[in-house]
C-alpha cells in the first residue's frame, strides 16, 4: 500500500500521515479480534453466518477455532474471494442488488435449518448487502429508498432506522429467523457511537425505532413524497406485535474509537503536540472541515474519527472522505494556511462508489489544481471530488482492507 506522491517539501509529512492512518486501519483487523473472542468458547453443532465488508476475514478466523457444519459468507464483490469450507456470496454496496436479495434468502435458509448454535459475524455494510424486503415491497423499491437516503445527507443511524422497517432480517430479524437456535453475535462496529442497533441495521438486536419513527425521519429528510408507493403503504400500516426477541449474546470486537486510539499510539501518545478530538466527527462535510481547521490553530498532529455526510447536489463522482479532503484544502487556502497535510479515509478502503479510500491533500493542492485547470468551486458544486483529487494527484488508494470501522482523519501542521 503506497501513499500518493507529491512535491518534495510535503512528502515526509504525507508519508507520516499515511502511516498513522494505516495504524488505525490495522487496529481494526477483524481476524485477530474474532480469534480473541472465540478462543475460550464452545458451541454445539454451530452454523456460521458472516455478513458485511469484513465477513470473509471474520469467517476465516472463526473457522480456525470452530468446527462449523455450515459457513455462509455474504460480502461486497471486492472482498468476495473463495474460502475453503465456506460458501461465499458477493453482493452490491451501497445500493442493494438482486445478488444481495438471493444471498438474504440463502441466509434465511441456513438459519432455519440450523441444528445447533448459530455464530453471526456482523460488520459494516451488512445492511445494503443483505436486502430482504418485507412483503409488498420489491427489491427495486428498496434500492430506490436506499439511493434516496444516500443522497439525502441522512446519518447512518437514521438510515438504518428506516431500513429496519423494510426488512425481514434487520432489527432483530436474524434472531427470529434462527429461533430456536441460540445466536452468538460478534460485531465489528462502523458506527461512531457503537450503537449495536445501527451496525448493519442490527440483525441480532432490537430495532432503533418504530414505523412511525421511520415516517417522521423520512418527512424530516424531505423525501417522503419521493418514496415508492409500496414503501409508504407499508410504513403507514399498523405495526404487528412480534413479542420479545429470543435470548442471544452480542459482543463488540472492534470500533472507530479503538482505531483512533491506535493512531494516537502510532504518534507516541496524546500530548507533546499530539491531539485527539474528543468526540466523533459527524455531520455535513463543510461543517466538519471548519471543525478540523478550527482545532489546528498551532503546529502539531490532530486525530479524528467518525462518519460525515454529504448532501448531493450534483452528479459527480466521489465520497464523503474525498469531499472532506477537498473542503479542508479550500478552507485552508481561504485562511492562508499552507503548512499542513490532511488525510481523510474510509477504513474499508472504499469511499462512496469509487476505488479510492479518500483523499490526502496538502498546502500545495490548490496550486496543483489550478495548474491542472480545475475549478475547485465547480468540482465541489457538482460533488465531483474524485476527479478533482485525481487531477491533483491526491487520491488515497489502498485497496479493499477487509475491515470497516467508519472513517479516520489525520491533520498535520509543521
Amino acid at each position: 500500500m503506497n501513499a500518493p506522491t507529491t512535491p518534495l517539501n510535503f512528502s515526509e509529512m504525507r508519508e507520516r500521515a499515511f502511516e498513522v492512518f494505516m495504524a488505525g486501519v490495522g487496529e481494526a483487523d477483524p481476524a485477530s479480534a474474532v480469534e480473541e473472542a472465540l478462543k475460550n468458547r464452545t458451541f454445539v453443532r454451530p452454523a456460521i453466518v458472516a455478513v458485511g465488508k469484513a465477513a470473509r476475514t471474520m469467517a476465516q478466523a472463526a473457522m480456525k477455532h470452530v468446527q462449523a457444519e455450515t459457513v455462509l459468507v455474504v460480502t461486497n464483490y471486492e472482498n468476495a474471494e473463495p474460502l475453503d469450507g465456506a460458501e461465499v456470496r458477493g453482493a452490491a454496496h451501497p445500493v442493494p442488488d438482486v445478488e444481495g436479495a438471493r444471498a438474504a434468502q440463502r441466509v434465511e435458509s441456513v438459519l432455519s435449518m440450523a441444528q445447533g448454535d448459530v455464530i453471526a459475524l456482523i460488520s459494516g455494510g451488512g445492511s445494503a448487502l443483505l436486502p430482504a424486503p418485507v412483503m409488498g415491497v420489491n427489491l427495486e423499491d428498496k434500492a430506490a429508498v436506499n439511493a434516496l437516503l444516500l443522497a439525502s445527507g441522512a446519518d447512518i443511524v437514521t438510515m438504518n432506522l428506516i431500513r429496519q422497517q423494510l426488512s425481514r432480517l434487520k432489527g432483530g430479524g436474524l434472531l427470529r429467523a434462527a429461533s430456536p437456535s441460540f445466536v452468538t453475535t460478534l460485531v465489528l462496529s462502523d458506527v461512531v457511537d457503537d450503537d449495536l442497533r445501527a451496525i448493519a441495521s442490527g440483525p441480532s438486536v432490537s430495532p432503533i425505532g418504530t414505523r412511525a419513527d421511520a415516517v417522521a425521519a423520512l418527512k424530516s429528510l424531505q423525501v417522503w413524497n419521493r418514496l415508492p408507493e409500496s414503501v409508504r403503504k407499508h410504513l403507514l400500516q399498523v405495526e404487528p406485535d412480534l413479542g420479545p426477541l429470543p435470548d442471544s449474546e452480542t459482543i463488540l470486537i472492534g470500533s472507530n474509537a479503538r482505531s483512533v486510539a491506535a493512531m494516537a499510539r502510532a504518534c507516541g501518545g496524546v500530548g507533546q503536540g499530539v491531539h485527539l478530538f474528543p468526540t466523533p466527527l459527524e455531520g455535513d462535510v463543510d461543517a466538519a472541515a471548519h471543525v478540523i481547521l478550527d482545532c489546528a490553530s498551532e503546529p502539531g498532529i490532530f486525530l479524528f474519527g467518525g462518519e460525515t455526510t454529504v448532501k448531493l447536489a450534483g452528479r459527480g463522482l466521489g465520497g464523503r472522505n474525498q469531499e472532506l479532503a477537498l473542503r479542508v484544502a479550500k478552507l485552508a487556502g481561504e485562511r492562508g494556511l499552507d503548512d499542513y497535510v490532511f488525510l481523510s479515509g474510509g477504513t474499508d478502503g472504499r469511499d462512496g462508489p469509487t476505488d479510492a479510500a479518500g483523499g490526502l491533500v496538502d498546502g500545495s493542492t490548490l496550486a496543483r489544481l489550478k495548474s491542472a485547470g480545475v475549478d475547485l468551486n465547480d468540482i465541489l458544486a457538482r460533488n465531483d471530488s474524485y476527479h478533482g483529487l485525481e487531477a491533483a494527484g491526491d487520491l488515497l488508494k489502498i485497496g479493499a482492507t477487509g475491515t470497516n470501522v467508519a472513517d479516520l482523519q489525520v491533520l498535520m501542521r509543521r
